[in-house]
């Protein structure tokens, strides 16, 4: 496996500086299921490219994806057939409505990690043809598994959502401690969104309870990026299968992720990451 790892290295050296400084690779994760997770990650995406960016969704949940779901596509390839080799990964990205392309997750599959040497060399060299995007969304699966840590260790930021629910706040403090104790990258900006408040206040108070035991008994920041309040027209727009920032742009929780992009934006972004250092990354967890 090290030779295997050295030659993907050598791979990303001879890729293009110039693709790969653009990309900024955002994994959004939470500690349980239910939270309004990929829902966020696609309307911060939809949000993204109001502003003219290029954007694209990679469902990396490879147990239960969802990111097509939501967005009410019926793709014909996924990262299955590409993790495969059946297909490639332009055969998969998949344009949306929305301003935005989606790479399928591959519902079923069990690990990255259980890959052969060539399918593994095959994967990151597809990766490769996302370099081209301004920002790359990754939604992860629920919880703490081998998958969701690897994308989390080699993202320029990862965001934990949670909600205002006991057992939402103790699993997003679980998967803290997990991240803070298993990954090694002292780069990594860890954000904190708390979703489904009721007030300002509400949102607050949840966010420095995690925060607060976070820094007292790991050691590790986390920021608080902001809050998406409760609101009727997400409901009615997960039943649609439309983003709710399309449905109602106006609405109080669109205007909470627009809020959340432009304090993304207005956060100094140090060294750029790019594709380069997401691969590194990846690799290495």
């Amino acid at each position: 496996m090290a030779d295997q790892a050295e030659k993907l290295r050598e791979i990303m050296r001879n890729q293009e500086p110039e693709t790969q400084k653009r990309s900024r690779i955002i994994a959004v994760s939470s500690g349980k299921g239910g939270v309004g997770k990929t829902n966020i990650a696609i309307n911060l995406a939809i949000a993204y490219a109001r502003l003219n960016k290029k954007v694209i969704v990679m469902d990396a949940d490879l147990g239960l994806a969802n990111v097509n779901v939501v967005l009410g596509v019926i793709p014909r390839f996924n990262l299955y057939h590409l993790i495969r080799q059946q297909k490639r990964m332009k055969d998969i990205l998949l344009d949306t409505k929305y301003g935005i392309q989606i790479v399928a997750g591959a519902s079923g599959f069990s690990k990255i990690a259980n890959l052969s040497e060539t399918e593994r060399k095959a994967f990151i060299d597809e990766l490769c043809e996302l370099s081209s995007a301004d920002i790359i969304i990754i939604d992860t699966s629920a919880g703490v598994s081998d998958n969701v840590l690897s994308f989390v260790a080699a993202a320029d930021d990862a965001i934990i959502v949670t909600t205002p629910e006991p057992t939402a706040i103790t699993d997003a403090y679980g998967i803290v401690k997990i991240i803070a104790t298993e990954i090694d990258n002292l780069n990594l900006s860890l954000k904190l969104v708390v979703n489904r408040v009721k007030s300002v206040t509400e949102g607050r108070k949840v966010a420095e309870r995690v925060i607060d035991i976070a820094g007292q008994f790991l050691n590790i920041k986390l920021n608080y990026l902001g809050f998406i309040y409760e609101d009727i027209m997400v409901h009615n727009a997960v039943v649609k299968q439309r983003p709710f920032i399309a449905m109602d742009p106006k609405g109080k929780a669109s205007i909470c992720i627009d809020h959340i992009v432009k304090r993304l934006e207005n956060i100094e972004f140090k060294e750029g990451g790019g594709f380069n250092k997401f691969l590194r990354r990846f690799l290495g967890s």
